[in-house]
């Protein structure tokens, strides 16, 4: 009696299942999953288009609104920061910068942007300073240090 009812169990099992090997095919495989809530639902990508048109202004209000959202976003502090510094407001881009790098010290964009605030500010020694984290981070041969490296020595500060 007992292997009739377990038998009875894997036969209501078996026939419940989804075919796999229908015709000779594999099973279908599992829908991928969702990617984490895309950069334009919380409107970054909207804001870093404004960066990159040098409409700073626009591009603040809406970066504040993605930090207010994702306060741990260190792209979307990264261009506030970057924002500021290009109207001139050089505390508060400073401020942002750091709370950029307070979440990833290793973000190499933010690394790089604040040695150049460094710059404008006159503080060449930070700027250099920030030059050699990137050289940790990346080498010398990355993106973020070869731009800093190029605006430190067009400062007059070598590199």
């Amino acid at each position: 009696m007992k292997r009739v009812s377990v038998l009875a169990i894997v036969l209501a099992l078996a026939a419940a299942a989804p075919p796999v090997l229908a015709m000779g095919g594999a099973p279908d495989p599992a829908p991928a999953p969702r990617p984490p809530a895309a950069r334009t639902e919380s409107g970054y990508t909207e804001a870093e288009r404004a960066v990159k048109a040098r409409q700073y202004e626009q591009a603040i209000k809406m970066l504040e609104q993605v930090v207010a959202k994702e306060p741990r976003n260190v792209d979307a502090l990264n261009y506030l920061a970057y924002s500021h510094r290009e109207l001139g407001r050089y505390d508060i881009s400073l401020a942002y910068y750091q709370q950029a790098l307070g979440i990833n010290a290793n973000h190499r964009g933010a690394n790089e942007y604040l040695g150049q605030l460094h710059l404008r500010m006159g503080k060449t020694k930070e700027a250099q300073a920030q030059l050699a984290k990137l050289q940790k981070l990346c080498g010398r041969g990355c993106e973020e240090y070869e731009s800093l490296r190029s605006a430190i020595a067009k400062a007059g500060g070598r590199s």
